[in-house]
């Protein structure tokens, strides 16, 4: 169990990553940093994180829905396929050695946070899909469900850049679809990880409602002007929490 004091700090760190996550994706190089400095196991950290994840995935999903920028019907199949796909992701997970996930997680969050620095811009106008949807949501959302059922950062960018190449989307469009499959993945993780009690609640439910605060801010300011200035920012510190992770378990080893 987390200590009652970490709570505020752990509202705040929902809160940053509710917002970013919503605008630019990778909310999750925040939270798991912190999860796990502040003394949770690596599959606990990882349970937790869905929890939380799922309010602001949910929030920004129903913001940007009522704004009429998701078009429910091509996303059916996608969210069947997503939730099939982070199911087995979070079984295969269960399976792992904990101090595998231990020295895993510092190494993929490094690897995520370049990407999002890194990654070119997709998405700038619509244009012509490459892909029909139905073939397209069965292989993004066995993928992509499968990653985020796995291990969870960064597939909010990984679905923009998806949902721009493959059905032609802008950039708003694409971030609005990107909330409602990754809420479907982070629900179909969240079950799993709630079947093997490895959830801490009371962490998972203070860092939720920041998550919801957060996601609500977020989505207003990308329907109303879009931004992408927060990246460089949220990188830099997820990448100096990361470090700390990643020399902390070399440590331990040699």
């Amino acid at each position: 169990m987390t200590s009652g004091w970490l709570h505020p700090a752990l509202f705040v760190t929902g809160f940053c990553a509710g917002w970013v996550d919503s605008i630019a994706g990778g909310g999750g190089i925040i939270t798991i940093p912190v999860l796990l400095n502040v003394g949770l196991p690596p599959s606990l950290a990882l349970g937790t994180n869905k929890l939380q994840a799922a309010f602001g995935s949910g929030s920004a999903a129903w913001h940007y829905g009522r704004a009429g920028l998701i078009d429910w019907t091509p996303c059916r199949s996608g969210v069947g396929w997503t939730f099939v796909g982070a199911v087995l992701g979070t079984l295969l997970v269960g399976q792992l050695d904990p101090v595998l996930l231990r020295f895993l997680i510092p190494c993929l969050l490094v690897g995520i946070a370049l990407y999002i620095l890194l990654r070119p811009p997709v998405g700038a106008i619509e244009r012509p899909a490459r892909m029909a949807p139905a073939p397209f949501f069965f292989c993004a959302g066995l993928g992509l469900g499968f990653y985020d059922g796995f291990f969870g950062p960064g597939t909010g960018s990984f679905w923009v850049v998806a949902l721009a190449w493959g059905l032609g989307f802008d950039l708003l469009r694409a971030t609005a679809h990107t909330k409602m499959m990754n809420f479907t993945s982070n629900v179909g993780s969240l079950a799993v990880f709630a079947g093997l009690g490895q959830i801490n609640w009371a962490a998972g439910v203070v860092m939720g409602a920041g998550q919801w605060l957060g996601a609500w801010l977020g989505s207003r300011v990308v329907i109303r002007r879009g931004a992408h200035f927060i990246r460089p920012v949220f990188v830099a510190v997820a990448l100096a929490m990361t470090g700390r992770l990643l020399w902390l378990n070399l440590r331990d080893w040699f």
